[in-house]
């Protein structure tokens, strides 16, 4: 059976997202391989103990969440006020020379954690300045007939990486060590750089108001989402269901304490949660434009994947573990594709920048949060328990967020004119 490429990713025939598309997937790669190398390197340097590592862990997970705290809003602002394409050429620069300090110190011989944690917050605060840029651009590079393919195809590409960067992270583990993960993710950022540099004009990048930066043009932004019943509850679903149900930063402990697998199979259980979101945003591909109830969708995915979680905590074997990841990415999935939708079809272009920003607390915040969560709760009372409770915690949140709101509710596609 054929796939029609025209009929199914018609985003793909425009010249600069399709740029961007190839050079996220080679860069987001690169990147996953980091964020999987970043844990394992971290439970090298600590006391071979599950408590000593959970609480090394947990520190990775504050030191990212700092970084955001402090730099989502005004990334926005800066998103807003300036040319988006040259913001993310300069990010991506400061990302890439992150890695290849990781890279030289590993080489000279690291024995501290304290310069992962440095260099972890430095390049998260790139990201969350990059964040609200690349996503504000991409109505410029698409028209808004194929805004949601688009949305689509970037869940893909990130999903793929995640398929693809942890056991590519373990292999190059495995065989050459840790540095070398570091350099292939300096290395990655090019592909990324050179797409952005060979775009061509974009109009509307160029006609749209520009904002100032300053703490009224946070504000403005803040009162817009949060005076959204739409936009802020479908950022409370996403902040409450990656702050309780993230657990990603145990699997380390799971890999070595609980299952007894080496590098290669943790590479594989990290990219677990990826390859069900893979499969998820793979038929979503057919189906995003054809779900009318969008609310009800919403929070169904994010209550599976609650259930998925605790499915999770429950398993005992590699197998279990991996299926339950698996079934929790293919509902997370559906999840980021609605939530991306409403959002950007709801928000003015010259105020995406900072909507994005406020969002980055919750996307990229909440989990990092939930790691440190999830890490001090395994100290604690152990790793399964601290997976379950955060599986139980997230459907009670989705569920107490969806009573409180009725218009994510009763929310429904808008009918096309």
């Amino acid at each position: 059976m054929s796939f029609d490429l025209a009929a199914h990713a018609p985003a793909l025939r425009h010249r600069n997202f399709r740029l961007l598309w190839l050079g996220q997937a080679v860069s987001m790669t690169g990147s996953m391989m980091q964020n999987a190398a970043v844990l394992w390197h971290v439970t090298l340097l600590t006391e071979p103990t599950p408590q000593a590592k959970a609480g090394a862990l947990a520190l990775v997970g504050l030191v990212k969440f700092g970084a955001i705290a402090v730099f989502a809003l005004f990334g926005g602002v800066i998103a807003d006020a300036l040319d988006r394409r040259r913001l993310m050429i300069a990010t991506q620069t400061a990302m890439a020379l992150a890695a290849v300090a990781l890279a030289w110190l590993t080489f000279a011989g690291l024995h501290s954690l304290w310069p992962i944690y440095v260099l972890t917050a430095l390049s998260s605060a790139a990201g969350v300045i990059d964040g609200p840029a690349r996503h504000a651009l991409l109505p410029s590079l698409v028209p808004p007939a194929h805004f949601s393919n688009a949305i689509t195809l970037n869940t893909i590409v990130f999903h793929l990486a995640f398929v693809c960067g942890p056991p590519l992270a373990a292999y190059t583990l495995h065989l050459t060590g840790i540095g070398w993960v570091y350099v292939a993710n300096a290395v990655s950022f090019v592909a990324v750089i050179a797409a952005l540099r060979a775009m061509r004009a974009l109009p509307a990048e160029g006609a749209r108001k520009r904002s100032d930066v300053s703490l009224a043009a946070v504000g403005e932004g803040l009162r817009f989402v949060f005076r959204s019943d739409l936009i802020r509850s479908s950022m409370l679903l996403d902040f409450f269901a990656t702050l309780f149900a993230s657990a990603k930063a145990l699997l380390p402990i799971y890999a070595q304490d609980i299952l007894g697998l080496g590098e290669v199979g943790y590479g594989w259980l990290y990219s677990a949660e990826a390859v069900g979101a893979l499969l998820g945003a793979l038929v979503l591909i057919k189906t995003a434009d054809k779900i009318v109830r969008r609310g009800p969708w919403l929070i169904a995915a994010v209550c599976v994947y609650g259930a998925a979680t605790i499915a999770f905590g429950l398993s005992s074997g590699a197998v279990g573990v991996f299926v339950s990841l698996a079934v929790g990415g293919f509902a997370d999935a559906i999840s980021i594709v609605l939530r991306n939708v409403i959002r950007q079809e709801a928000t003015p272009d010259h105020l995406r920048g900072r909507m994005t920003s406020v969002n980055m607390l919750f996307f990229m915040g909440g989990p990092q949060l939930g790691e440190y969560e999830a890490a001090v709760v395994a100290k604690h009372f152990g790793a399964p328990i601290s997976v379950i409770s955060g599986g139980v915690a997230c459907i009670l949140a989705t569920t107490g967020v969806a009573v409180a709101t009725p218009a994510l509710r009763r929310h429904r596609k808008p009918v096309e004119r």
